[in-house]
Order: structure tokens, then C-alpha cells, then sequence
């Protein structure tokens, strides 16, 4: 949308830009609560928009909802704007749509489990190797007998069905432990307890419907409102984060460096990604990342301190923001000498002195030139947003979901045949067949009552239904374990 090569994304004693080849060389914003990085996340997110780039960020704190409307004159702000070369301002809204996996202040956000996958899954019911195990097991089980795992319900269904009659798949599958088996149910019910069950159902989301624009060619700037989710599910959060990024890196074509990037993604609270994962996870994660700005793509994780980040992630991250941080304890002196090591030295600025004096709206900026080179770091005085600092209220909010594009397509519920009515209506027609037979000899009705004969091979008729509902699973999008984290396991 924009002809200009270059972002401004500040001034201290020169202007300081971002280049828009560079911006999928991903990036970070790091720095102590109230030090301005949702601003910092707004300027960016606005100005990637007006590219044509759609961009998709979370609203932590609830704040960064006014990014929808115009922002409005303020002396503070058109004080800055005059020193930056930019007064009048001229404030303009973005087109936004809001999304809310509870559906209470967007459109609701789902995904089927089935597109999660086993992987992720279990990082969030908190499962170890072993019960992990028997998790892929399962979705196995469901891929081959053509259970469709959409709902939350679906998958219960699949775990009670594999408690009763789990010895009929111990040939193919190998055993599965019931006490396993228990100790997954069990996760499953807590699970549900943090209200996570809300995040599956249908109609899913997919990327297709993130990588849009607006009429005018702007990049449409997709909010996921993430208070309450972050408040009562950060691994849900998490995970949900983790798996658009697996998207983009599976299913984004190969476009190398690009004029204006294809799409960007800010993780914020981006520790919750890293805290506590896997080493495996942890080195796909830096694969990913590494790799996915050659499809176009863009990643900005926003946290406290850089320290939050692995190292092999944080020396991959090109455009770098840090506003203040705090020296009270021994780690957060850490935090500030690890921060200042990160910058391209400029002799004029004491990072470590400096970036603990920072003012609200200040920041130490290091971006990539026009080779890939960083930029000696400056002091900088962020450019103000032109849209609103600040959340909508929930008139505001209302007005804009009654024009988003995807009214009425994503707000209601639907519950199609999947894994659980399938496994029902097996149920029922074992016992009408039960109700049916009679008893064999030496055997009383009683004996025969409940129970469904059990084999373990398929008939040709069986085998091929079996492989035409994987077909259609797979043209719904079931791909149990995606590129990105199926892998850890092979």
C-alpha cells in the first residue's frame, strides 16, 4: 500500500527506520510494565498495516483495542510529533478485525483438535513422555478408524472408548496402559476446569482467513482479545500462538526476500512460549523461526526481559526495541549488562547507564540497514500512533464487529457428526445387535448382554470406508501432527 522503502520508527539525533525488506528479519520489544511496549507494538502494527502486510497480535491487557479507531490531538503527542518532523499527525483508524476465543469481545476464535495435534496437546495437558505416547496413539487410532476429533466432546469420547476397548487395538498399536489412560483423563478433566474447552469447535479458523486485506489495500490488523485467556489460560495462549506459527511455516510458499513482507505475528508474553518447554521443542522452535522469514513472514516477540528468550532465538531477532528495564536484583542487572551486549556500540550512548533512566515512550533501537547490518543502537524518542492509545469501549467495539467482514460466520457454534457421535452410534448398534443374537451354547442371554464382539482386522468393505473418511478428514484440514511438531517425535 505504502511506496516508501522505509518505516520511521523514531528520532533521537537521527531519525531511526526500520527498512521494509528487513521486516521479516523479525524482532524484538523488551522492557520493564509501563515503559510503553504496547505503543511500541501499536506504531509498528499500524504502519506494517498501511503496507498491505495483515498482521495478528494479542491484546494482553485489554489496551490495544483503540488501535480500530483515529487517535485524537494531545499536546504531549503533537509535542513529540513537532520535534520528529511530523506535526500534523494525521490520525486515521485501522481496519481491525477483533477476535476473542471466548467469543465475548470478537469473533470466536477456534481450532479443531485435530489441527492442534497430539504434540501441543500434550504440552498442555501437561503430560509426560510416557503419557505422550499414548496420546499419539490415540489420534492415531482416530486418523485410521475415521473419528473425526473436532470438540472437546470428541476427544473425551475417544479416551473413554480406548478405556473399554483398548485391548481390540493392542496388535496394531501396542499396549495401552490403563493407569496411562487414567492419568490422561484425569489432565483432561483439569483441562477443562481452566475453561480451555472453548478454544475447539467449529467453524475453525484457518490461515486464510488471517491473510487478508482491506478494501483499500490496507493489511488487515487481527486483534485476539487475550485478557481473560492470558488470566485464566496462558498455556492455551501459548499454544494457540504456537500453532500459527506452525501454520505460516507449513503452509506459507517459499518467496525469499520480499519488498514488503507477507505477514506479520507479535507474540507477547512471549516467556510463556519458552518457560518450561522441552529442549526438542525448544531447537524447532529456533528452526521455525529462522526459517520462516523466507516465506515472508515477520516475528516479533514482546517481553519483560530479553532474558525471557533463548539465545538462539534472541540472535535471530534483527529489529530490536528495549525500553527501561529495572536493576534491583541480581537478575534484572543481568538482564540490562545481557541487553546492552546485544546492540552494535555507538560512543555517544552508555547503554547500560542509559537503559535504566529511560522515560515512558523511550527506547534503545537497533534496527537492520539496508545490507542486514545492525545499526549502532540509539536513544530514541518513539513516533506517536495515529490511531487511539487506549481501549474502545464496548459501544465502539460493538459498531466495529457490525462491520467485520466475518459477521455471522464465525460467531455461531456448529456440532456436525464427529468422533463422538460416530463412537455413540457404534455403541448403539453393537447392543441392537447384542438385542439380536442369540446366545451361543453354554452361554446365557445375560452372559451375551453389553458386550460387542471384538476383532481386530478389517473387512475389504471396512478397510475401505475406513480410508475415504481419512480422505475427506484430510480435505477438512486433519493433519494430526503438523510439520512443525509432529517431528519431534520421528
Amino acid at each position: 500500500m505504502s511506496e516508501s522503502s522505509t518505516l520511521l520508527l523514531g528520532a533521537g539525533t537521527q531519525p531511526v527506520f526500520i527498512q521494509n525488506r528487513m521486516i521479516n528479519r523479525h524482532g524484538l520489544i523488551a522492557g520493564a510494565t509501563g515503559t510503553g511496549k504496547t505503543v511500541t507494538l501499536q506504531v509498528l502494527a499500524e504502519q506494517f498495516s498501511r503496507l498491505g502486510t495483515p498482521v495478528f497480535v494479542a491484546d494482553i491487557k485489554g489496551d490495544l483495542s483503540g488501535i480500530a479507531l483515529a487517535g485524537k490531538p494531545h499536546p504531549k503527542v503533537s509535542e513529540r510529533a513537532i520535534k520528529m518532523g511530523l506535526e500534523p499527525i494525521p490520525f486515521s483508524p485501522n481496519p481491525v478485525i477483533f477476535w476473542d476465543v471466548y467469543g465475548e469481545k470478537g469473533h470466536p476464535l477456534r481450532l479443531t483438535l485435530s489441527e492442534l495435534g497430539p504434540v501441543v496437546l500434550a504440552r498442555l495437558l501437561g503430560l509426560n513422555d510416557l503419557q505422550e505416547d499414548v496420546l499419539n496413539i490415540a489420534f492415531q487410532i482416530a486418523d485410521d478408524q475415521g473419528l473425526l476429533l473436532l470438540d472437546f466432546k470428541d476427544f473425551e469420547a475417544l479416551l473413554h472408548h480406548l478405556d473399554e476397548a483398548g485391548d481390540t487395538y493392542q496388535a496394531d498399536y501396542g499396549r495401552i496402559s490403563a493407569p496411562t489412560l487414567g492419568a490422561i483423563m484425569r489432565s483432561v478433566t483439569a483441562f477443562k476446569r481452566e475453561g480451555a474447552a472453548a478454544l475447539f469447535g467449529e467453524p475453525a479458523i484457518t490461515l486464510d482467513d488471517l491473510l487478508i486485506q482491506s478494501d483499500s489495500g490496507a493489511g488487515i490488523i487481527h486483534v485476539l482479545a487475550a485478557d481473560k485467556l492470558y488470566r485464566e489460560g496462558p498455556k492455551v495462549y501459548a499454544a494457540l500462538l504456537l500453532w500459527l506459527l506452525s501454520e505460516l511455516f507449513e503452509k506459507m510458499p517459499e518467496v525469499g526476500d520480499v519488498d514488503v513482507p507477507k505477514f506479520v505475528l507479535f507474540f507477547d508474553e512471549a516467556h510463556l512460549l519458552f518457560d518450561d518447554a522441552p529442549k526438542p521443542l525448544l531447537d524447532k522452535i529456533e528452526q521455525v523461526v529462522r526459517l520462516v522469514r523466507s516465506k515472508g513472514v515477520g516475528v516479533y516477540f514482546v517481553t519483560q526481559n530479553p532474558l525471557d528468550l533463548p539465545e538462539t532465538v534472541l540472535g535471530q531477532l534483527g529489529n530490536r526495541v528495549q525500553h527501561a528495564l529495572r536493576a534491583f536484583t541480581p537478575r534484572d542487572q543481568k538482564a540490562v549488562r545481557a541487553a546492552a551486549q546485544t546492540f552494535r556500540s555507538n560512543a555517544t550512548v552508555d547503554v547500560e547507564t542509559v537503559i535504566t533512566t529511560l522515560g515512558v515512550g523511550e527506547a534503545l533501537v537497533s534496527c537492520l540497514d539496508a545490507k542486514g547490518m545492525p545499526t549502532p543502537v540509539e536513544q530514541v524518542l518513539l513516533r506517536p500512533p495515529m490511531s487511539r492509545i487506549g481501549p474502545v469501549t464496548d459501544e465502539e467495539r460493538a459498531a466495529i464487529m457490525q462491520r467485520s467482514r466475518y459477521r455471522g460466520r464465525f460467531d455461531t457454534l456448529v456440532d456436525r457428526e464427529s468422533a463422538y457421535e460416530q463412537l455413540k452410534n457404534r455403541a448403539d448398534q453393537a447392543q441392537q445387535i447384542n438385542a439380536t443374537t442369540p446366545p451361543a451354547i453354554g452361554q446365557s442371554p445375560s452372559q451375551n448382554q453389553g458386550h460387542a464382539p471384538t476383532r481386530t482386522r478389517q473387512t475389504p468393505i471396512e478397510a475401505f470406508v475406513g480410508s475415504a473418511a481419512r480422505a475427506i478428514g484430510s480435505q477438512l484440514g486433519r493433519q494430526l501432527i503438523r510439520s512443525l511438531l509432529g517431528s519431534l517425535k520421528r
